[in-house]
């Protein structure tokens, strides 16, 4: 009897430290000194991501994510991410000559996509310096995806940047206005005005499980979602700077129908959480057909009344409809009480994991093409959840994600000497690709909000 006892106390123990563990807290000390490392390295090699351009498939400068595998290489949302982080940078230690130096990799980034971007308004999510430019463009541009909708939040933090100018990119922004198009007329459910993904190539959240092997133009991603309802705020603010006060009110008009869409059927009640939603169901027909040897119409006497299928799948991108802008203060409140802190599910000693750790797709492994997403720690998922609970004034919840965050990239430095592309939740211990900056440098744009100075956002 005592041994059982015994047993039962040691696996609850177990179950405990598993489920229920102590957050390792450093120091005041510790993090600040923390604080320090990843200050003094964002701020010294940044310059690693800046590459000449004109060389095999590019025509102008442009940012890379800055480690040896990706060397020479221009990614969609990853550039525009980089970019909010060197103009932190910038801000904080650049000098008027370190700014006019940027600017062309900066603006580089998006007028390489422009080039490559006609009338059918596809866009390359990738351009890569071996890449053969006569072959960028698929032969069958809406049977996989482009480039995601963050094109003109790049250009938009940039025109912000330099006082409204957007000049620069008047010749290229019927380019923009084509890429916008595109999506709306070929990646748009028409019954719930949700956008889609064509297939799971390279969806930036490599193997989120709602878009993963599911079948093409299934996922109606919140991820997705949430990124295009912010370009088309971005592509009102530049129409507006140029000139174009009707095309300007038109992309107001569609963002509005969008966000009320993505809260109509991606929010989970039942849940407290916004859900990718699955849009693969068979349309409903009148066709007649032979069932039992008789002619009918399949479910005549009740056809379906929903058009897609929420997918709950616990998912980091769900916290982006706060980042966004879309969800509800209620339902934000909800999110971050229910979900977001629950030590069971996302919260972690080094902040989000990507994948709650309740669903069974839950994942450490090492690996790339795809990456992983299955849980790991990303920069760029912490970053993003931190600047939703800033936006929903949740402070409090705020910091306490900066400070795990700015433990987990401290602690990297002093022990290996570089960032890595993603962490294990609850060991801090990095998978793998060390020097990779990238979206890794928000950090500083999270410290600088810490210490009340202005922080430069997307």
């Amino acid at each position: 009897m005592a041994y059982g006892i015994l047993v039962l106390l040691f696996w609850w123990g177990a179950l405990g430290n598993c489920w229920g563990q102590k957050i390792p807290e450093p120091s005041k000390k510790e993090l600040k000194a923390y604080g320090i490392l990843c200050r003094e390295y964002v701020c010294k090699d940044f310059r690693k991501m800046y590459r000449k351009g004109c060389e095999g498939a590019f025509r102008y400068p442009y940012l890379t994510p800055g480690s040896a595998s990706y060397a020479n290489v221009l990614w969609d949302w990853d550039s525009w991410l980089s970019d909010v982080a060197l103009q932190q940078v910038l801000q904080d230690v650049g000098t008027e000559a370190d700014r006019k130096e940027a600017l062309p990799y900066e603006q580089g980034c998006i007028l390489n996509y422009l080039s490559y971007t006609g009338e059918d308004g596809y866009m390359p999510m990738v351009i890569s310096k071996g890449t053969d430019p006569n072959l960028i463009k698929p032969k069958d541009i809406y049977s996989t995806n482009m480039h995601k909708p963050c094109i003109a939040q790049h250009a938009a933090l940039l025109i912000r940047q330099n006082n409204g100018d957007a000049e620069w990119l008047r010749s290229g922004f019927h380019a923009m206005t084509c890429f916008i198009k595109n999506y709306k007329e070929h990646h748009r459910h028409k019954e719930t005005g949700l956008y889609y993904w064509q297939d799971d190539l390279a969806i930036g959240v490599d193997n989120d499980p709602s878009t993963f092997f599911r079948p093409n133009k299934s996922s109606a991603s919140i991820y997705l979602n949430c990124l295009m309802y912010r370009e088309l705020l971005a592509m009102s603010y530049i129409a507006k700077c140029l000139g174009k006060t009707s095309e300007a009110t038109g992309y107001i008009s569609d963002a509005d129908s969008l966000k009320a869409a993505v809260r109509e059927y991606c929010w989970d009640e039942k849940d407290g959480m916004y859900y990718s939603v699955d849009l693969n169901l068979r349309p409903i027909t009148n066709e007649s057909q032979i069932i039992f040897g008789t002619p009918m119409v399949l479910h005549k006497g009740g056809p379906r009344t929903y058009s897609c299928l929420i997918q709950r799948i616990g998912c980091w991108s769900g916290f982006m409809a706060m980042w966004a802008g879309i969800a509800t203060k209620e339902q934000a409140v909800r999110m971050v009480k229910e979900n977001l802190m629950d030590e069971r599910t996302f919260w972690s000693p080094y902040g989000v994991r990507t994948l709650s750790r309740l669903e069974k797709m839950y994942s450490m492994r090492k690996q790339s093409n795809p990456s992983n997403w299955w849980g790991p720690i990303w920069g760029i998922s912490n970053y993003m959840v931190f600047r939703g609970l800033v936006k929903y004034g949740m402070n409090k919840e705020a910091r306490e994600l900066a400070n795990r965050h700015i433990h987990l990239f401290g602690k990297d430095l002093k022990e290996n000497g570089s960032l890595h592309e993603y962490y294990v939740p609850e060991t801090g211990r990095p998978v793998m690709n060390a020097g990779f900056l990238n979206w890794n440098l928000l950090v500083l744009n999270m410290m600088d909000w810490m210490e009340n100075k202005a922080v430069v956002e997307e």
